[in-house]
């Protein structure tokens, strides 16, 4: 039975992990598991899967879950102790990666570093620290199983074959609820609006994200640091219908992709059983004549400028992806507030980049302040044009 600890159970790949374990008791024991704010939810997970650590993200919630939880004998922490002792708990084989944003960053270096095999699904983590993490992968000898469904799908296109035969990768991108939205229009979107995704259901950061095609741009860098991959062997395809999760392109000429319904237990569930495959017989059956019709489009980088700025801070790298992850939270978490228009996010992000002095990043703590810096300046951006809003 393997042992997993999950950072961020109340999202929606925590979620669906939780709905995976469920399923498959007898392959895997929830050790520790850790989560925001969500206490509600969380309290509901750890009566039932009881595991002997748990986090939250701060004091106060750790007090009410004591009480919540009344006496089950739990070890309850919180904050970035709490968890990186999740993440590093000494039964743990595998951790499921899952926080949302640079969160994740400092609990996902510690698990790597007690060599704990990750199973990666928060990108920004990759994005922010791809050098350091991928270096400290090879020095400890852990394996790194990508659970988004493009990079999922990447590496079950790649199995059994050697790195010499990749031409390139093809990330696939539903476009998100305005792929067919004028430009002119832009300036009127709603929070609401840019919630409705068309294909998946996942967290509000993310979803945000996927209508900005910043998600697409962050999984453009993460899958550079993934598969070893150089610029040129990366491209981006808009395919509406989110059937065919992304494809490799072999030097022969071959290309080979991986199609599957769009629900996240399936990387979810190949991740957690690697190398084995899970019967998901609760999931809708594959059908190519339900799909129908499969279109594919070249992105519009003039009204998703965002995707634009992803490829710039990879070609820039160093210390660059980092303060575009940062700039994006902030003016993420603005938009979500009502702080920001949705056309700011993509102006302002390209703005805090301008102003950024990029330099290399030798350590963590180099890496953390540029974090610091880009959100401040974000914030600052926000603050001195209230009437965007």
């Amino acid at each position: 039975m393997k042992a997993i600890s999950i950072l961020g159970s109340t999202g929606s790949v925590g979620v669906t992990t939780l709905d995976v374990v469920g399923r498959f008791a007898d392959r895997f024991r929830v050790v520790a598991m850790g989560a925001g704010r969500n206490l509600d939810l969380f309290a509901e997970q750890a009566k039932r899967f009881r595991p002997e650590l748990v986090a939250v993200a701060t004091p106060e919630l750790a007090r009410e879950l004591t009480i919540r939880l009344g006496g089950q004998r739990i070890t309850i922490l919180h904050g970035l102790e709490g968890a990186i002792a999740v993440a590093t708990h000494p039964e743990v084989e595998l951790v499921m990666s899952a926080m949302v944003g640079a969160l994740g960053l400092q609990p996902t270096l510690a698990a790597i570093k007690a060599g704990k095999d990750i199973a990666f699904a928060n990108k920004e983590v990759l994005v922010i620290a791809g050098e350091l993490i991928t270096s400290a992968v090879r020095e400890h000898g852990v394996r790194l199983l990508p659970v988004d469904s493009e990079h999922n799908a990447i590496f079950q296109c790649l199995e059994g074959r050697g790195r010499e035969l990749l031409k390139r990768i093809v990330i696939t991108a539903s476009g998100g609820p305005f792929r067919e939205l004028s430009a002119e229009r832009f300036e009127a979107i709603t929070v609401e609006q840019a919630l409705n995704h068309p294909t998946w259901r996942m967290g509000s950061k993310i979803t945000i994200d996927s209508a900005t095609l910043m998600n697409k741009g962050l999984e453009v860098i993460e899958a550079r640091w993934l598969f070893n991959l150089r610029r040129s062997q990366i491209a981006v395809v808009i395919h509406p219908q989110s059937v065919i999760h992304s494809m490799v392109e072999l030097i022969d000429g071959s290309v080979i992709a991986e199609m599957a319904i769009p629900d996240m237990a399936i990387p979810v569930a190949y991740a957690l059983a690697y190398p084995d495959r899970l019967p998901l017989d609760h999931l809708k059956q594959f059908s190519l004549t339900d799909a129908a019709r499969l279109t594919f489009e070249e992105p519009d980088y003039s009204r998703f400028p965002c995707l634009r700025l992803a490829f710039e801070a990879l070609d820039a790298g160093n210390t660059m992806p980092a303060c575009l992850n940062a700039a994006n939270e902030e003016l993420v978490a603005g938009f979500l507030a009502g702080r920001v228009r949705f056309v700011d996010i993509a102006r302002w992000v390209e703005d805090v980049m301008r102003e950024h002095s990029n330099r290399p990043a030798h350590t963590l703590e180099d890496l953390l302040e540029i974090d610091g810096w880009a959100r401040a300046r974000a914030r600052e951006l926000m603050g001195a044009h209230p009437a965007a809003a």
